[in-house]
């Protein structure tokens, strides 16, 4: 009995955005019977043809490359999600600490000053009382969106947790880190959510030419002490670091 044989030549096949394999059909010429020995003797006799070669070669490289960006960009997608605060949408703290050690790195190697904002919210314990949790996201929301609006391309804003936040300013002075300061705070006062909104906030820099530098531990550690200390002068305050962090 004559049967004519399809044999896999080209073409992809694509699950949930992963390529499973090849398929086309050739039809080929007439064959007898219908076993596995003419399928082999099918599939050999596509395999000369140089044009379904290239056909499946082509079909093949085109498809693959399309999955490579698709995988790659959910990939980056993903590793975005990883530094992220889902709340504020700024960095997280494991973002924070891995800039921080690359950014003191730098600072040392060209001698330049690395300013490190901490930056807390004021009563949010009290808005999430009176007005509820949703208001108390609303809250720190502002103050992300205050911090997002004053950060150059080089710096970097991160929500430590709770109500505390950080900015790490790679090349800022301890006067520049200041003024940043007293923008951020400004502005915290000015996008009011259910209840006025303050911010304390600490300041610390390295010093390249001191021989006590600051590392990535103490550096957080002063510039949080110095949020703390302007919580002592009665919080809505910029507070500098003067000394060695303990």
């Amino acid at each position: 009995m004559q049967r004519r044989i399809a044999c896999a030549s080209a073409g992809a096949l694509l699950s949930v955005g992963a390529p499973l394999g090849l398929l086309g059909l050739r039809m080929t010429r007439e064959t007898r019977g219908w076993g596995l020995q003419a399928l082999r003797r099918a599939i050999r006799r596509a395999a000369r043809d140089r044009g379904d070669y290239i056909y499946v070669g082509l079909s093949t490289a085109t498809v693959f490359s399309i999955f490579g960006f698709v995988v790659g960009r959910q990939a980056d997608r993903l590793a975005a999600l990883s530094r992220t605060d889902p709340l504020t949408g700024l960095s997280n703290l494991r973002d924070l600490f891995e800039r921080l050690r690359t950014e003191l790195v730098r600072a040392r190697l060209q001698q330049a000053p690395l300013s490190m904002l901490v930056i807390d919210l004021d009563g949010l314990k009290a808005i999430n009382d009176r007005h509820g949790h949703r208001a108390g996201d609303a809250a720190l929301r502002a103050l992300a969106d205050a911090i997002r609006s004053q950060l150059r391309a080089t710096d970097l804003g991160a929500r430590w947790g709770g109500d505390e936040f950080a900015v790490l300013a790679p090349n800022t002075s301890t006067r520049a880190a200041f003024a940043l300061g007293e923008r951020i705070r400004a502005l915290i006062l000015e996008r009011r959510a259910a209840s006025p909104l303050t911010g304390s906030i600490g300041v610390a820099t390295t010093d390249p030419g001191s021989d006590d530098r600051l590392d990535a531990e103490r550096l957080l550690r002063a510039a949080d002490a110095a949020m703390y200390e302007a919580k002592r002068r009665g919080r809505n305050c910029v507070v500098v670091h003067t000394g060695a962090a303990e």
